[in-house]
């Protein structure tokens, strides 16, 4: 997959930063963003334009199967010991809703995964996800406020994290689940040089 070319200053040709992003964003990643089914006989398509679309790692899937693996066990083991324990069979219908919208995460989240994608443009970053219900969200460069890197203990076993944009209005920030240690270390370092860029109007 190729890297989307280097976000330009408003007053230049030449890249803000040399080598922005490198090849780190498309290490181990899906190979294309995933559309719906009929999306081309549909008259209106999320397409935005002129950037190459990036994708999140594939051990994001992996992460997300073990700790919603571990919560569909865990909702077993407390309902096993309420109806056999304690005889409290009631509690096979609560747990069986959650049983059934749990099962059906493990199954559509390959295909959620492959949806999230992200593009640097020259003004700003987008991010889409979703395949049923899509959202996509434009970031402008000169109003991001904070770019933030977290993962917790599973995350980081794997080598995954998320970045999260922050701006002056709540609605806009973004978070992309997801990305290996490096795209978002890298990712995060030029957003944040191309940010200070805009916001000096340099």
């Amino acid at each position: 997959m190729t890297n989307s070319p280097a976000p330009q200053s408003p007053d230049s040709d030449s890249p803000i930063t040399t080598d922005p992003v490198g090849s780190a964003l498309d290490i181990d990643t899906y190979d294309a963003l995933l559309e719906p089914r009929g999306a081309a006989r549909l008259p209106l398509r999320l397409a935005v334009g002129d950037g190459v679309w990036h994708q999140i790692s594939r051990r994001y899937v992996t992460v997300q199967l073990i700790s919603t693996g571990a919560f569909l066990a865990l909702v077993v083991a407390v309902a096993l010991v309420l109806a056999l324990v304690l005889h409290q069979t009631w509690v096979w219908i609560p747990a069986g809703v959650v049983i059934l919208i749990t099962v059906w995460t493990l199954v559509i989240l390959p295909r959620q995964a492959r949806a999230y994608g992200y593009q640097l443009r020259a003004d700003d970053l987008v991010f889409r996800r979703g395949i049923l219900w899509q959202r996509m969200v434009a970031v402008p460069y000169g109003r991001m406020q904070l770019v933030d890197i977290t993962h917790g203990p599973l995350d980081r076993g794997f080598g995954i994290a998320q970045l999260k944009l922050v701006t002056a209005a709540a609605a806009t920030g973004v978070t992309i689940p997801g990305l290996s240690q490096e795209a978002a270390e890298s990712l995060r370092d030029t957003l944040i040089a191309v940010a200070e860029t805009r916001r000096t109007g340099l």
